[in-house]
């Protein structure tokens, strides 16, 4: 016969916990929702008259954030996931975001008014529910109904996810293409030309001062070796040779020799994947090297490569790079780090990063990929 002692035992807990979490989630949601629902519904009233554009932003970051709270309570109390609905904020692309362009994305983004919607809800159903112990399951599965996103809001996300993305493939293009001109033109270009000028002047020495003729035709080839280089270094810049030629593990073998300072490397991948990916990572993997030999102090950096293969469908690419410098790093707007993940987001890749002050730092990029 089974015990049934233990399960007693989990029962009267849960019930315990139910009976200090219930009102006390009660007293402090109660007062919250109102004041939420209130402070909308005359942030909306006042729209027309221009009163609301300069309040309703400001009452509905608050409102996300108390709707955001209530989502981690149904995951941690009831073990409901809701996920985040809300379509990715505005970004600042040079200017200030106004409150105009403020309010107008809140209102076009259907969770707002589901946040708004949900108050009374919560504020009279929830509120009973709440204090009943044996009913708090309800209060929460309730918050999951109304908080998780719909169908279509899911694709709205995705949709706004991928024109941001598409803007910052634009962008990145664009970076590149100033970059690959700038470096021609301050670089190889004004050697080329500088040889140029070099073989005019020679023609004109050959016979008259030889000596002198001799020594240009020296400068010369020393202009046009170092030309060369730069246009190595330029070509290696935009595709790496060794990329090309022999794909992402080697790739980033040699990448991490050429550092200057020591990289441990660990890669395992099962062979070659799409050209696109494969020079994502890569640079991406560049640049964050590059910020721990410059910025972090390391001494020492440890790159780990594999193949994700999570389920038969899909895989990923997965780096993680550690570094033993003084931590600290950031992806605010306008660092590296935040550039590489912009970058990766147009394969759908994500960046994540760990740098308590002090150090270590921990940065893990994930590119979903298929091997070729």
């Amino acid at each position: 016969m089974t015990d049934e002692r233990p399960r007693a035992a989990v029962q009267t807990h849960e019930l315990m916990l139910a009976l200090v979490r219930g009102p006390a989630l009660a007293v402090v949601t109660l007062p919250l929702s109102i004041l939420l629902f209130v402070l909308s519904v005359v942030s909306l009233a006042l729209l027309p008259i221009g009163v609301g554009v300069v309040t309703f932003p400001p009452v509905q970051r608050v409102l996300r954030r108390y709707a955001n709270q209530r989502r981690r309570l149904a995951r941690q109390w009831g073990g409901i996931e809701v996920p985040e609905p809300y379509r990715p904020w505005p970004r600042d692309r040079g200017g200030v975001v106004g409150w105009v362009e403020q309010c107008v994305w809140l209102l076009k983004d259907p969770a707002t008014w589901r946040d708004i919607s949900w108050l009374p809800a919560d504020m009279t159903a929830g509120f009973v529910t709440a204090l009943l112990p044996p009913m708090l399951p309800l209060n929460h599965q309730l918050t999951a109904r109304m908080l998780e996103p719909t169908r279509e809001m899911l694709l709205a996300r995705r949709v706004a996810e991928l024109y941001e993305t598409r803007h910052d493939a634009v962008d990145s293009s664009a970076a590149e293409l100033r970059r690959i001109e700038r470096d021609l033109h301050d670089g190889a270009q004004a050697r080329l030309v500088a040889m140029g000028m070099s073989l005019g002047t020679i023609e004109a020495l050959v016979e008259r001062d030889p000596a002198k003729a001799k020594q240009l035709i020296a400068q010369a080839r020393e202009n046009s070796a170092e030309a060369l280089t730069e246009l190595r270094d330029l070509v290696r810049g935009i595709h790496p040779p060794v990329l090309a030629e022999r794909g992402l593990p080697d790739g980033l073998r040699a990448l991490a020799l050429r550092m200057q300072i020591p990289v441990e490397a660990d890669i395992d991948l099962p062979g070659r994947f799409d050209e696109p990916v494969e020079t994502a990572v890569y640079f991406a993997v560049s640049e964050v090297l590059t910020n721990a030999a410059k910025h972090a102090e390391a001494s020492r950096v440890w790159l780990d490569v594999l193949y994700a293969k999570d389920t038969p469908e899909a895989g990923a690419v997965r780096v993680t790079v550690t570094d033993d410098g003084k931590g600290g790093a950031s992806l605010d707007a306008g660092s590296g780090l935040r550039g590489v993940q912009r970058r990766l987001a147009q394969f759908d890749g994500v960046l994540a990063l760990s740098s308590p002050a002090g150090g270590p730092t921990m940065v893990t990029l994930e590119v979903p990929a298929q091997p070729a």
